[in-house]
């Protein structure tokens, strides 16, 4: 039997000067834990999964909201595991990600890797409103299979407004499923980690970094606004998360000049 699932999460910055938590709405798979945050007047929740999802036909959802001069931080216990539904008709999976950050609010999306397991399909949006001058972080990672198998079928898109207006509109598509070429040299030329890091900053309205050259398999790219991108590939998620991480200590201490 599928699931269909929303938790909720608002963030707001209280009389103190620090960021509390007035809506806290776990359901289904998609347990929710205040845990401790590490920045000053921050609120920090871990996504802790309290069953096995996304199977074949759940439909599960995740609205954070940071209220104006919020902090937040949402991250994982664990990696998200895509796998496939019982039966050999089982519907494809949607995990919809909502996340919606007011003025001089502040969120750092910072979820562990999905992994898509053989026979899986799933489709998973993320969809950003972003006030002029809030800030987001955002890490994003695919794991194409588990060790020694085959990839699911994952589609993942990400939208992202600012002040109303598009800033990113991408969308990716892999496994047997997903239109020819998916494995080829033009995208992942044999790799089984995929990942991407965006940093909209106000800070660097006036002057950001440069686009570049990371390395062999990743880049980072100005966009047309405060914001980049990094997108990176890796031959594991190890990899791959130490490619994101020395690029987010890099913009972070760059916005921070």
């Amino acid at each position: 039997m599928s699931v269909r699932a929303t938790a909720r999460i608002t963030a707001v910055r209280d009389s103190r000067g620090t960021t509390s938590l007035p809506v806290l709405e776990s359901d289904g798979p998609l347990a929710l834990r205040r845990t401790r945050s590490v920045l000053p007047g921050s609120a920090r929740v871990t996504v802790v999964g309290a069953m096995s999802a996304p199977l074949g036909g759940d439909r599960l959802a995740l609205e954070v909201r940071a209220a104006r001069g919020a902090r937040l931080t949402v991250d994982a216990a664990a990696a998200t595991v895509a796998l496939p539904g019982p039966g050999p008709s089982a519907q494809p999976a949607r995990y919809d990600i909502a996340l919606n950050v007011e003025q001089d609010a502040r969120l750092d999306w910072l979820p562990e890797q999905l992994i898509s397991a053989h026979g899986s399909v799933l489709t998973m949006t993320t969809r950003a409103e972003l006030a002029p001058t809030a800030r987001l972080m955002l890490r994003e990672e695919q794991i194409l299979g588990r060790h020694g198998e085959i990839t699911g079928t994952l589609i993942s898109r990400l939208t992202v407004h600012r002040a109303g207006r598009p800033l990113l509109d991408q969308q990716v598509a892999y496994g047997p499923a997903a239109p020819g070429g998916w494995d080829g040299p033009a995208v992942l030329g044999g790799h089984r980690a995929a990942g991407q890091l965006l940093l909209v900053e106000p800070a660097f309205e006036e002057k950001g970094p440069e686009s570049r050259v990371l390395g062999p398999t990743a880049v980072l790219t100005r966009l047309a606004g405060p914001a980049v991108l990094v997108t990176a590939l890796a031959a594991d998620a190890r990899e791959l998360r130490t490619v994101l991480d020395r690029a987010s200590d890099e913009l972070t201490c760059t916005a921070s000049r």
